[in-house]
């Protein structure tokens, strides 16, 4: 009998609970459809194979090829879909937004690089930001499936730059897809993910 070692978990808001700045649509299609399909396909590429009992991250790191791109794209998806909140918004609070004024001067010039990177990486992929060993932030970007786990980088945020992400909702408006992002980032989330050094 076969097993899937990976599943994908249920989303902590409804289907148009982001609406209008993620329709329900691209919900059904971006996380119902493509999220799926990465996750079944990781669970075929490990099946039976020495792949099977180890942590996601760890595939992420080590793997190659179509391996890798499902394993990280898998990771990605339900690291930036559980990124938002119906309620979000605002800004962050207490130790990540100390670390960000340290690093970018504000939030402000921090949202405005971040969407810089966004807007600015060619093709698909997706910007991040993240910190390293010492707690201090980066923004990265990287195509296709991406991830700073394989920089040594640990994770705090991301928004998905591929056009699937967004053109249901904005067509080729990528700049303005980034930018209302902000009113549904959930900062208790994001925030819970830093650590102070």
């Amino acid at each position: 009998m076969e097993t899937n070692i990976y599943s994908q978990p249920k989303l902590p808001y409804a289907p148009d609970a982001l609406a209008p700045i993620i329709s329900s649509e691209t919900i059904s299609y971006h996380w119902g459809k493509h999220e799926k399909t990465y996750i079944d396909n990781l669970n075929k590429l490990i099946r039976d194979t020495e792949w099977e009992d180890m942590p996601l991250e760890d595939i992420i790191k080590k793997a190659s090829g179509p391996l890798f791109n499902n394993a990280s794209q898998a990771w990605n998806h339900i690291f930036y879909f559980f990124s938002f909140s119906p309620d979000g918004g605002g800004e962050p609070e207490g130790d990540l937004a100390e670390a960000i004024v340290r690093e970018f001067g504000s939030f402000e010039e921090f949202k405005k690089l971040f969407e810089e990177a966004g807007v600015n990486l060619f093709g698909s992929g997706w910007v991040w930001l993240s910190q390293d060993g010492d707690g201090r932030l980066f923004i990265t970007q990287g195509p296709n499936a991406a991830n700073p786990l394989t920089q040594g980088l640990t994770p705090i945020l991301t928004f998905d730059v591929w056009e699937h992400a967004y053109y249901l909702d904005y067509q080729n408006r990528r700049a303005e897809a980034l930018h209302k992002l902000w009113d549904i980032v959930d900062w208790d989330v994001v925030g819970s993910r830093y650590t102070k050094k």
